[in-house]
């Protein structure tokens, strides 16, 4: 088949929502045979859809439909899949405001994120695996490596599209077909990747999307003719899912919760820390796995470091996600806010000291503050559990010592950051941390060819880079 480049319609508004929305399977839109939902703007509370949910025969008629697509997708060179990969790429690229705005629509999260770090990387990381494609036998993972077969995929509601090219392209590249289930929060993205797989002409069956919530997602990770299972979302989740495989042959990637430690040095550029503290937990409203939400500051600096924090976090504008000025989006859903706003209260309750700049939120919609909290020890629940929201509690430490072990005291173990100007401090901090990623002087910084996973109960498995891989190909392990 012909490859030329064709791109959208002129005439496409930037965001098409439809009323409803069917289920995306064997390359063709169909009515699920469940229920529905509504999928609604956060911001505003204002439904934008009705979603199918997948049953457990949709699901079933996905993952045959995926079956049959492996046959002629497995079988197809690597350099014909590229292909496929490189175009839609290009679309991503092409309908990358259509994208960000519909994302920044249905998650909450502010446009400039959407706009300037979600679409370029999710497109990055399809231009990636394309690249990889027919260079697989190269990648140290064996001569001959073979695709898994159907792989199942689960993606949380903080980076939907995001999460579905980190699990997406890897698969397609190394032959395999994918059923997908997106988050019941975040669905529209997903829908609209489906109909990019469309306008790219990749064969039907290929990509599989199903909707839905919980139930959904357990009968594409338990379904017996599955052979890969990928998920990120919460901790308690990802047990229940391990369980659920267990005793099964199905090769299994997750990456889960985290409670990463943001470690400033009292020689660290103190401006520049400020800023990395600032996008560590506040972006995309705290909701990132990696957030950095324990903030430990040298006591000699700790002073200094909280009040250009204090003053740094007043100028944060909270507000509108459509607006480019806007720093903090809304909150993803009633349910979320519930559980930051109950940690929270149990901060203050605890004794540590709250604090929030002033500032209007809107009447409607779900919205939270950027909070710091100070006077915060190990025991406290805020310095423990993940909120998943704009929070940052703040300890001290006063030797290398003391900050490993703070760092490294919590079931997690997915990321850390280090802030110091002595390389040698660096290192020897990285080699001492739990933790799956380590940032040097920087924070919540990706790139496609860096491998991205945790420890602990943060999961198992890496995704990205040339690791990624291994999770999609028989016998591969790194």
């Amino acid at each position: 088949m012909a490859f030329e480049y064709a791109p959208a319609p002129e005439s496409r508004s930037i965001v098409d929502i439809k009323p409803s929305y069917g289920l995306f399977i064997d390359g063709a839109f169909v009515d699920g045979r469940g229920s529905s939902f509504k999928t609604i703007n956060p911001a505003t509370e204002e439904t934008l859809a009705e979603v199918a949910e997948a049953s457990d025969a949709d699901v079933d008629l996905a993952v045959r439909a995926a079956r049959r697509a492996f046959r002629g997708w497995s079988r197809m060179s690597g350099r014909e899949r590229a292909k496929y990969l490189f175009r839609i790429a290009r679309i991503i690229q092409e309908r990358g405001r259509e994208l960000a705005v519909l994302e920044s629509i249905d998650n909450g999260k502010p446009i400039k994120e959407s706009r300037d770090v979600d679409v370029p990387v999710v497109a990055a990381h399809f231009f990636y695996y394309a690249g990889w494609a027919d260079k697989l036998g190269y990648a140290g993972l064996g001569p001959d490596p073979q695709p898994l077969g159907v792989a199942g995929q689960v993606i949380p509601w903080n980076f939907p599209l995001l999460m579905l090219a980190w699990k997406v392209a890897p698969a397609l590249a190394c032959g395999n077909t994918v059923v997908l289930k997106p988050a019941e929060t975040t669905p529209l993205t997903a829908l609209l990747f489906a109909e990019i797989c469309q306008q790219a002409d990749l064969p039907p069956g290929v990509v599989n999307i199903v909707t839905g919530a919980g139930g959904t997602g357990q009968a594409v990770v338990a379904h017996p003719d599955v052979d890969k299972v990928a998920f990120t979302g919460s901790t308690e989740v990802g047990k229940a899912i391990a369980r659920t495989v267990a005793g099964s042959d199905k090769k299994v990637t997750l990456e889960l919760g985290g409670k990463a430690a943001n470690i400033v040095f009292d020689d660290a550029p103190i401006d520049q820390a400020v800023e990395g503290i600032v996008g560590g937990i506040f972006f995309n409203q705290g909701h990132v796995c990696c957030a950095g939400s324990r903030l430990l500051v040298q006591e000699s600096v700790a002073e200094e470091v909280l009040a250009r924090l204090k003053r740094r976090m007043a100028t944060l504008r909270v507000g509108d996600p459509l607006d480019k000025n806007t720093d903090i989006g809304a909150i993803n859903s009633r349910e979320q806010l519930d559980r930051i706003r109950e940690l929270a209260g149990v901060g203050e309750a605890e004794g540590a000291e709250r604090w929030a700049p002033a500032c209007d939120l809107p009447s409607s919609g779900f919205w939270f503050p950027p909070t710091v909290f100070t006077g915060v020890t190990q025991a406290h629940r805020i310095a423990r559990e993940e909120v998943f929201g704009p929070v940052l509690s703040v300890l001290t430490f006063r030797t290398p010592a003391e900050a490993v072990e703070k760092a490294n005291n919590t079931p997690y173990g997915l990321s850390a950051g280090v802030w110091t100007e002595k390389g040698s401090r660096i290192l020897h901090m990285a080699s001492q941390l739990r933790a799956g990623v380590v940032w040097a002087n920087t924070f919540n910084k990706f790139d496609p060819a860096s491998p991205f996973g945790g420890y602990k109960e943060s999961g198992y498995g890496r995704e990205g880079g040339r690791q990624g891989l291994a999770a999609y190909l028989k016998g591969a392990d790194l």
